[in-house]
């Protein structure tokens, strides 16, 4: 065995955590963790996170106990390290960050959410995307400033996400508003949440909807990436629609493209049309040629 933790040292959901690795192979690691009883959900692409009251049991259990640095640095040489770019739940942290700044004491629904964002099938829409989303918000208002029905409907917008156009929204908004509801959450808060999910299916908020085009907006950021990160955009697209023929898909995602396109306006905001909208039109004519 040759498996390592280090210090709980890492805090999140009112306790701290440890790193639990391995440095021979992940086969040895998910062996190890099943036996000690550590769900699957904590793991994190090369490492388990457990809790400080597993630390003592888990190290009788046969994990070694090595500084931070020397695990990392282990994991390293093993070859098994990813980087954080590349791992969907190491975003966890500041995703529970946010929901803990608009809905404190709930955090059996963000593991829910977690989950669902963290779908093996999801490419595009995953933590990536909804953190990005979170992220074009910032970018659009002040602090402090977007109600939270809009980072709710972020949150929620792709909960559901099976590739299925407009369906997919529905059944999310559904789920928000099961959810919401059995979180307490007032009736118009709940409906208004459902509605801004319901418009990321084609991004048409009427004049005057604020909340809508600032959520529609924020979702549509990623058309105005820079080229590379744009064309690693596409691709994600076309692995979650990976159980649609080519001929299929390139008919369907031609015929988004051309919505995106005549959409007038493509972004709402001042700000968003300054930071995403020539880079969009650039990126869409280029995919569409």
């Amino acid at each position: 065995m040759a498996i390592y933790i280090d210090p709980p040292l890492w805090p999140a959901h009112g306790t701290h955590f440890s790193h639990l690795v391995s440095d021979i192979s992940l086969d040895e690691l998910h062996s190890f963790a099943a036996a000690a009883g550590i769900p699957e959900r904590a793991f994190d692409g090369d490492h388990y996170d457990v809790p400080e009251r597993r630390f003592n049991d888990l190290v009788a259990a046969g994990a070694a106990p090595v500084e931070g640095r020397v695990l990392v640095r282990r994991l390293i040489a093993s070859g098994l390290r990813i980087p954080a770019r590349r791992r969907n739940k190491s975003l966890k942290v500041p995703l529970l960050n946010r929901w803990e700044a608009i809905m404190p004491g709930h955090d059996a629904l963000f593991l829910d959410l977690l989950d669902r964002w963290s779908e093996p099938h999801r490419h595009y829409h995953g933590c990536t995307h909804l953190l990005s989303v979170l992220e074009a918000i910032d970018l659009l208002t002040e602090p402090g400033e977007p109600p939270r029905a809009v980072l709710l409907a972020a949150w929620f917008h792709d909960a559901v996400y099976r590739g299925i156009a407009e369906q997919d929204e529905e059944e999310s908004a559904r789920l928000a508003e099961d959810r919401l509801a059995g979180a307490g959450l007032p009736e118009e808060e709940v409906a208004e949440v459902a509605r801004l999910i319901r418009l990321t299916s084609d991004h048409r908020p009427e004049p005057g909807d604020d909340a809508g085009a600032l959520l529609c907006d924020a979702d549509l950021s990623i058309l105005g990436a820079e080229p590379d990160e744009y064309a690693r955009y596409v691709a994600a697209v076309r692995k979650d629609y990976a159980h649609i023929g080519d001929a299929d898909f390139a008919a369907g995602r031609s015929a988004v493209v051309r919505h995106l396109l005549e959409l007038d306006p493509l972004f709402h905001h001042r700000r968003a049309r300054a930071l995403w909208l020539d880079a969009a039109h650039r990126n869409l004519e280029g995919e569409l040629a």
